[in-house]
């Protein structure tokens, strides 16, 4: 049970109402409202994610939920060896990825977020957070983790709906997923990797609709930076543009788009289309399903893993002819 006198001496506000919503709360305090988050995570990641939104602020990123410092001048409150955050309310409406025009503008802020992200040194205290140069690894890995869970599921004696669709579907992913390391072993990730960690840059890693936050004079906020961290930045894009296309049968106007509104703020160099085309490649989205539900990482129904699977195999037609045509149009060889 959260002690809320403990929230409140420590971060000095008097909580007037607090209710729950999706997985955090909301406080309205005689300060103004707030959101206040658990977090799962040790004080020295948060410290890494509380200085990269000072390092946003400070370069004129400033539409982030910004952490409240407690008396003791931390970003966080302890209670009951839980750690919370007090952050800002921002009041609006997630950003529309069915929406051409939503969604120019929230490639052009992500972009502005990898401008204003350069030369972030974190605080002394801090535990970096990095991908840098661990995508062969992590791919290789994830492929091989494919055969893994297959393995699992030719042990059971009653097989579930989900097992029966991953065993059809598995290879098709497994041959995706290896033409994906391909193309990053053919690119130039590594030297991009070696830019990046130049720039001292960071992603925000968790790049959708609802940490787009539209206020009602129609400016774009970003909240929920738990997993940022030093990666590439086609990361970020690719993590973006598959977020979208997944809703709108992979329309090659989008990712088109995306790419355009970008560039206009943030040009990417021509190695980079090839990195990225690897991410967008790559059958992140099926692993990462199949391994929630094989190792039990979220207690959904069956139907809803069902369901989830089906979606994601029924858009291989529409994905296939996307990939076909990106690698044409942005001359990947």
């Amino acid at each position: 049970m959260m002690r809320e006198f403990e929230i409140e001496r420590q971060f000095n506000i008097k909580i007037e109402s607090i209710k729950p919503s999706k997985g955090i709360y909301y406080v309205k305090s005689n300060k103004g409202e707030r959101c206040l988050k658990k977090i799962n995570y040790g004080p020295q990641k948060l410290l890494f994610v509380y200085g990269a939104k000072e390092h946003l602020i400070k370069n004129g990123f400033k539409n982030v939920d910004r952490y409240f410092l407690n008396i003791d001048g931390e970003p966080y409150a302890m209670v009951n060896e839980d750690l919370y955050t007090l952050s800002e309310w921002i009041e609006g409406r997630e950003c529309d990825f069915h929406n051409l025009d939503e969604v120019k503008v929230a490639a052009k802020t992500l972009a502005e977020l990898h401008e204003a992200s350069k030369g972030y040194d974190p605080p002394e205290n801090s535990k970096l957070k990095s991908d840098l140069g661990r995508w062969t690894h992590l791919m290789n890995k994830r492929i091989k983790s494919l055969d893994k869970m297959r393995d699992m599921i030719r042990k059971k004696n009653n097989k579930s709906n989900f097992d029966l669709l991953y065993i059809k579907s598995m290879e098709f992913y497994k041959e995706l997923g290896r033409k994906a390391l391909e193309t990053l072993e053919q690119s130039k990730y590594e030297e991009l990797c070696v830019l990046a960690e130049k720039e001292k840059s960071f992603c925000h890693h968790d790049y959708t609709y609802h940490n787009i936050v539209i206020d009602e004079d129609n400016n774009y906020h970003i909240i929920d930076f738990d997993y940022c961290k030093r990666e590439i930045r086609t990361f970020d894009i690719s993590n973006f543009m598959i977020k979208v296309l997944k809703r709108v049968e992979w329309n090659p106007e989008f990712a088109d788009a995306i790419l355009e509104s970008y560039n206009e703020v943030s040009p990417l160099l021509d190695s980079e289309y090839k990195v990225l085309y690897a991410f967008l490649q790559f059958p992140q989205r099926y692993w990462r399903l199949a391994n929630r539900y094989y190792y039990n990482e979220v207690n959904w129904g069956q139907n809803a893993f069902g369901s989830k699977i089906e979606a994601i195999i029924g858009e291989q037609d529409n994905m296939l002819k996307f990939l076909k045509n990106f690698k044409k149009q942005y001359n990947i060889d």
